[in-house]
């Protein structure tokens, strides 16, 4: 994933319903229930761990039971410290007192709840990149010293594995046109980060490193779910059972939600957003663009899915009066750039969700060389009266235009072929007549149509079509 190039945009929940979900996230939620019941006599080890005598009673606090509630306990101890709900007051007698971050949880902003969330999901993805600690208990030496080399560990390597994990899962959720909340099987998502885009068929040992990698998220997604990052369906456990144990019950071998499924919540997409604007990618989110000018709103949705640049384009035009944003959109489509035709594209559908208030801005550009076209397409759509028809140049240039537009926006794709289909369908001597379009991407367009028209004859002329238009113009 590079961070040059802008990702696609995130839809994000209101800030206040996200600080909601983190102050119920089991985690962020024992921490402050274990801040809030520290005391003087609360006491803390050399590390600011809860001291071991006090484990139970916090695991009791919790209404933690089993032989994982003092891990978990002393884990949602750690957040508090981490996150400065509890600070220590002195460490040598190991006193410990509530931190200032408390108070944000219940006094604070949406966003101070937010920050505070951040910090101890930064906590646990630490966490999540160390072995576990039977793996650490047998690389220490007799110094009590971590020999890294014994565990095949690189700290920095299983961090950045872990990164680009979430980040894979943060491109398959941004990419969803749907509502946002795929479900990812485990085996894809660590596939995704092991095989390589140009391999056809896995080999032995690639898919054993898949099967590893698998394991070890597992593991790491059983963390992070209690910290609100994702949803986690674990891998089920007859899975890692060894070949000679009877199964316990039948097993669906084509089940694939038995190998674990992950899905990021809306609080963790909220999260790994932040994450990626720290670490200097373009993230843009559904609304970013909503109190700036017409020309960075269809600027910045030319590279958004249809979905996303609708859900821009609403949030922009519910903070304008209808006219007004029609004439704020007309005047920034305008230009001859390589981008104006997409810009156009995005003019005509943000128009289109606008209501006939705004007639008077499109009448006033029915004379307009770049604009007459889709003026007249918006009032005719209308029922408008007195449309005056367009002249045969106009119908010939807004069809460069639309063309051009969307190839920039998607490309050779089946829809376009399609279009360039019927085009030359139902018109005909459409080539004859079309290289001589006053159009800068007349020529580009022409090449375009040649290249995609599946009749090679077709093809042809289109193909000579664009080789009149480029010498029209010079080039």
């Amino acid at each position: 994933m590079s961070d040059s190039s802008p990702l696609p945009p995130a839809r994000l929940h209101p800030e206040a319903e996200l600080a909601r979900d983190a102050l119920s996230t089991p985690l962020l939620s024992r921490a402050a229930r274990l801040a809030r019941w520290a005391s003087p006599d609360t006491r803390v080890d050399a590390g600011g761990g809860l001291a071991e005598e006090q484990l139970p009673a916090a695991a009791e606090l919790l209404g933690l039971t089993g032989d994982d509630a003092a891990a978990w306990a002393s884990e949602a101890w750690r957040v508090a410290v981490d996150t400065g709900l509890v600070e220590i007051v002195d460490e040598n007698e190991g006193t410990v007192a509530a931190g200032e971050e408390l108070a944000l949880l219940t006094g604070g902003a949406p966003q101070d709840v937010l920050g505070v969330w951040q910090t101890a999901l930064e906590a646990v993805l630490a966490d999540a990149s160390v072995p576990d600690l039977d793996d650490l208990v047998d690389a220490m030496d007799e110094g009590g010293e971590i020999d890294l080399s014994s565990l095949d560990w690189d700290p920095d390597a299983e961090a950045d594995f872990l990164d680009g994990v979430l980040g894979n899962l943060y491109l398959l959720t941004v990419n969803d046109e749907g509502p946002g909340d795929r479900t990812v099987p485990l085996p894809a998502l660590a596939a995704s980060m092991i095989v390589p885009n140009d391999m056809g068929e896995p080999t032995n040992d690639v898919l054993e490193q898949v099967s590893d990698a698998m394991m070890r998220l597992d593991d790491q997604f059983r963390l992070l779910e209690p910290v609100g990052l994702v949803e986690y369906q674990p891998v089920d456990e007859a899975l890692m059972a060894d070949a000679d144990d009877e199964p316990a019950a039948p097993v669906d071998d084509t089940d694939v939600s038995r190998y674990g499924m992950v899905r990021l919540t809306p609080l963790g997409l909220y999260g790994l957003r932040a994450r990626l604007l720290e670490a200097g990618f373009t993230a843009p989110a559904v609304g970013d663009l909503a109190d700036k000018g017409a020309d960075a709103l269809l600027d910045g949705t030319s590279t958004f899915p249809p979905g996303a640049a609708q859900a821009e384009t609403e949030q922009w035009l519910d903070r304008r009066e209808p006219l007004a944003a029609a004439h704020e959109l007309l005047a920034a489509s305008r230009g001859g750039d390589a981008g104006a035709p997409l810009r156009r594209l995005r003019c005509q559908q943000a128009l289109s969700l606008v209501g006939t208030e705004a007639e008077p801005a499109l009448r006033a550009v029915l004379d307009d060389p770049e604009l007459g076209g889709l003026a007249r397409v918006w009032l005719t759509e209308r029922g408008a009266a007195d449309v005056p028809p367009p002249s045969e140049a106009m119908i010939f240039w807004l069809t460069v235009d639309t063309v051009a537009a969307q190839l920039a926006a998607e490309g050779n794709s089946e829809e376009l072929t399609g279009l360039v289909e019927g085009l030359a369908q139902q018109h005909s001597g459409f080539f004859a007549a079309a290289w001589r379009v006053d159009h800068p991407a007349t020529a580009d367009v022409l090449e375009a149509m040649g290249r995609l028209h599946p009749d090679k004859k077709i093809a042809k002329e289109a193909r000579k079509a664009a080789f009149k238009a480029r010498s029209q113009q010079g080039g």
